[in-house]
């Protein structure tokens, strides 16, 4: 079955089979969050991102294991299912360390730019974006036997970087990090998987980022 991404709230998840990684996506309401649930084939050892809401359909897609819960940002969309999850599963979790003090459920691993994140036997690289919020954090999986993974939270989506509230600073600071540390090192073929809606490529993106600087947002 081919993976393309486009999941709705009370819609069955998407499933993409790689190599050496399982990536389940599936949207929740009221947001219309996007929640990435990763497995090692390996291990089956399980990640999640962003238990946004909705933890009775969480659990139901992640079963009975879960050794982490990786939060990309500190808005309330994001972790409102966070603390049910955790104390159903036994989950670690995990945020960048300057947002984590703005979620309301104790981080037991703050992430910082260039960490590795481990599921199994699969390594996540962090990027600290600054702009959306001060520290959120995209995760990049790089599949050694295809092209790079990039799980953005809300710091870039199809058409446009996330949300400064019409801050030309913050506009300009996101911009800046998301052309430097995923567009200036990542191969068009690098597949973005957002919170919010349908995925992209940054192939598909990156003709248009200075649209996207011009226009200020």
């Amino acid at each position: 079955m081919t993976y393309h991404g486009a999941v709705k709230v009370g819609g069955p998840p998407d499933v993409r089979e790689l190599a050496h990684l399982i990536i389940t996506k599936v949207a929740l309401g009221p947001f219309e969050n996007n929640c990435y649930l990763l497995r090692c084939r390996a291990t089956d050892e399980q990640l999640l991102i962003d238990a946004a809401a909705d933890a009775p359909a969480l659990l139901e897609t992640v079963g009975e294991r879960l050794a982490t819960v990786v939060t990309t940002h500190q808005h309330h969309d994001h972790w409102g299912a966070l603390a049910e999850v955790v104390a159903a599963t036994g989950a670690r979790t995990a945020a960048g360390r300057i947002d984590a003090p703005g979620i309301p459920v104790p981080t037991d691993l703050l992430l910082d730019d260039g960490d590795v994140l481990r599921v199994g036997e699969v390594e996540l690289t962090v990027r600290q974006l600054t702009g959306h919020t001060p520290g959120a954090i995209v995760l990049v999986y790089d599949d050694p036997q295809g092209h790079p993974h990039v799980f953005t939270g809300d710091c870039l989506f199809p058409g446009g970087v996330g949300n400064t509230e019409k801050d030309p600073a913050r506009f300009a600071t996101l911009l800046r990090d998301v052309q430097q540390k995923i567009f200036d090192v990542l191969p068009d073929e690098a597949w973005v998987y957002p919170g919010h809606g349908g995925d992209t490529t940054l192939g598909a993106e990156r003709p248009h980022l200075d649209e996207w600087r011009a226009r200020g947002w």
